[in-house]
């Protein structure tokens, strides 16, 4: 016996299921796409190449007996001796295999050490500076160093908002820490005239994950962390990184010249929307010219508030790509600009200007700005000023101005201050060399200050410990 064939009623309703289990399929091989990454994978990938920056500074303490008579208390205080602290602790990611490190500029800004601690927890060296641009935010260093594992480098040019990000650093000193995100923006633009089109997204970032990488979801490094946006200096949900093709040309530029230079038109532009375009009367993409600095080479070569920027050395899409390459242009040089004003496109040759930076950080370029490996491998230290001691809440302490170098996390450093012997506190050198000595052929256990933080750390006490420093 056959079966009836099935009627148009049917039909249709058979259709209408296989076409809603298409549209399902359809959307679940969509969705798999927008998925979390296995950020355990990422942190696998690119952990090894994350490094952690260590910079100290001097700083001045107060002291009122250190005032000369008649000085006022809002004078500048230049008697004030300085003293080494901890005063910036960032990550970084590696470049080179040979020691080449890409980070932020303002963890290095007039540091006198910089010290490099690699993702093993075993190994850290001293840092040369090779170039700082403040107007990036990108630093170079370098360390003796070779067989270093390297940073795999995508392209920001593919980020889209709502895509997922990863960041890995060291936020308050919590070593390779990976945090993750969505894409908020990209070329977001936090001043006028910045040459930073930076991408925002809501990966925590806190102080010490500076200069750390942004990483997408297939474990390529698409940014630098740079900054976040917090009036209370805490992560808020608004963080910021410099696009790597951007850092990678700076850091080029910083290796090659130790500078970065930039060309400057003088005018400040605003992206051509759909209704400023139909009432200037200009098709396709543009930059509205808003301000013209009268002092400045456009000025001069006779550009003007309301001018329609189409072209500069060729076509160009929007005020973001006519920044970016006025900001390539080698300063001295002649640019032609075309521009579309009062119902007619015309072209202007402009001598291109040199870009002066509103942010100032020392230039260290070429320096070395951390101490040469240690010879010898003892430990140097000094009396800590009363000063200091008291700025800190200690009775007596002692710095180090040289360590052996460190083979684990538990080293001692350059830069710690000593405060205990195990759980004891010493009142001045000689008692510090009695409390060594219930440990002389062993290891000692010593309380430190780093920073503003406390930790241990064991230092081998030779059999008859001799004077230190």
């Amino acid at each position: 016996m056959h079966a009836p064939p099935p009627s148009g009623r049917t039909t249709g309703f058979l259709a209408r299921i296989l076409l809603l289990l298409f549209l399902l399929t359809a959307i679940v091989a969509c969705s798999s796409t927008d998925e979390a990454p296995d950020f355990g994978a990422l942190m696998r990938a690119q952990g090894p190449a994350v490094v952690n920056i260590i910079s100290l500074r001097s700083v001045a303490i107060p002291d009122e007996g250190l005032l000369s008579e008649g000085q006022g208390d809002n004078e500048e205080m230049s008697a004030h001796p300085q003293f080494p602290s901890v005063d910036e602790l960032g990550s970084g990611i590696i470049i080179h295999p040979d020691g080449l490190i890409l980070t932020n500029a303002h963890l290095v800004a007039e540091a006198t050490s910089v010290t490099v601690r690699l993702a093993d927890g075993k190994r850290e060296f001293p840092a040369r500076l090779l170039g700082a641009d403040p107007e990036s935010d990108i630093a170079v260093l370098h360390i003796e160093a070779h067989d270093l594992p390297v940073a795999k480098l995508g392209s920001s040019k593919s980020l889209a908002p709502g895509e997922w990000v990863a960041a890995i650093g060291s936020p308050f000193g919590f070593t390779n820490t990976i945090t993750a995100g969505i894409v908020g923006a990209t070329g977001r633009n936090l001043s006028d005239g910045a040459h930073t089109p930076f991408i925002q997204s809501d990966v925590a970032v806190n102080p010490g994950s500076s200069g750390g990488p942004l990483i997408n979801r297939h474990g390529e490094v698409v940014g630098i962390n740079s900054m976040i946006f917090s009036p209370s200096g805490g992560y808020l949900g608004l963080s910021f990184a410099i696009p790597i093709e951007l850092a990678l040309d700076v850091a080029h530029r910083l290796e090659r010249d130790g500078q970065v230079r930039r060309g400057r038109l003088g005018i400040t532009v605003q992206a051509l929307s759909p209704s400023l375009a139909r009432a200037f009367g200009v098709r396709g993409d543009g930059s509205i010219v808003n301000k013209v600095d009268p002092d400045g080479p456009a000025a001069s070569a006779g550009l003007r508030a309301g001018d329609v920027i189409v072209g500069y050395s060729g076509k160009v899409d929007g005020a973001e790509e006519l920044m970016e390459r006025v900001a390539a242009s080698e300063p001295g040089t002649h640019q032609t600009v075309t521009l579309w004003r009062e119902g007619a496109l015309q072209q202007i040759v402009v001598t291109v200007g040199e870009y002066r930076s509103r942010v100032r950080f020392p230039s260290l370029a070429g320096q070395p700005v951390a101490k040469a490996a240690n010879d010898e491998p003892e430990l140097v230290l000094s009396d800590l000023p009363p000063e200091l001691c008291r700025h800190i809440g200690i009775e007596f302490g002692l710095r180090v101005d040289r360590a052996p170098p460190a083979d684990g996390g538990d080293a001692i450093r350059y830069g710690d201050i000593i405060v205990m012997v195990g759980h004891q506190g010493f009142a001045d050198r000689r008692e510090f060399q009695n409390l060594l000595g219930a440990s002389a052929g062993g290891y000692a256990p010593l309380l430190v200050r780093r920073g503003m933080s406390a930790v241990y750390v064991a230092i081998k006490v030779p059999e008859r410990p001799r004077e230190a420093g």
